[in-house]
């Protein structure tokens, strides 16, 4: 009898040493996961960001309008040219020029989660089901803050009032928490991308082919329709002769 009691309490401690090692081990795959889907959702923001495009000849229309707004529902909108390896690159094809919309939402868990929307600048989010059907970039997100550089002022500055031009400097922030309940954060990550591309000039704008929808991005009436003074035509634009150059669109 006495040995068989210690051997029950051997197998306890066994037991329980292994559970708690489970336990932990569970914790720490759940951690290290959480992690990697910050880093990575940082690391779309960062791409998508510094591949921003931008055509003058077409602010009417809005286009390519830059769009910011921080607040309890923060959006983020803007377009860019984007890699094949950008994440849901092969349902869109060929078509690498999209609007990327990132927004904060409510999740089906009561989670605050960050989601993306992509369409292509011709078409529509009913096109692509992006609309019901996002990419769920994080969850469990407490803040989704961004800060522009204002040269004007030297300063960073919560909005960005110009739709028709970039900004130079951006500041994402965003700050996770463990539960949907929990109020103490559990990470802040902070990222500062720099826009290295300029807004293509009107004269440097290609046309594209007849037909296109009004105000689309070098539709017949664009300035870079028409070759400017001197007969030289822009990249892509019309030649003297009236003839079009064999250069395909870039955008």
């Amino acid at each position: 009898m006495i040995a068989i009691g210690i051997f029950s309490m051997v197998l306890a401690a066994i037991y329980s040493s292994w559970t708690a090692i489970l336990r932990s081990s569970q914790v720490g795959q759940q951690a290290a996961a959480s992690i990697q889907r910050a880093r990575i959702t940082v690391r779309i923001l960062e791409d998508s960001l510094s591949s921003a495009q931008m055509y003058l000849g077409n602010r009417r229309s809005n286009y390519y309008a830059f769009e910011a707004e921080n607040g309890d529902e923060p959006r983020l909108s803007f377009v860019a040219r984007l890699s094949k390896s950008f994440p849901r690159g092969g349902k869109f094809g060929d078509l690498d020029v999209r609007r990327l919309t990132f927004t904060l939402e409510n999740g089906s868990d009561n989670s605050r989660q960050l989601v993306l929307r992509q369409y292509p600048i011709l078409m529509s989010e009913e096109a692509f089901d992006e609309r019901d059907h996002p990419l769920v970039l994080a969850r469990n997100v407490k803040s989704f803050e961004f800060q522009f550089w204002d040269a004007r002022l030297n300063d960073w500055t919560d909005e960005w009032k110009p739709l028709n031009q970039l900004p130079r400097l951006v500041m994402v922030t965003l700050t996770f928490v463990d539960t949907p309940d929990s109020r103490q954060a559990r990470e802040s990550v902070t990222r500062m991308v720099q826009i290295p591309a300029m807004p293509v000039q009107p004269g440097w704008q290609p046309a594209v082919l007849p037909g296109a929808p009004p105000g689309a991005p070098g539709a017949q009436g664009n300035p870079a329709a028409t070759p400017p003074q001197g007969g030289v035509p822009p990249p892509g634009g019309f030649p003297p002769g009236g003839q079009p150059n064999l250069v395909r669109p870039n955008q």
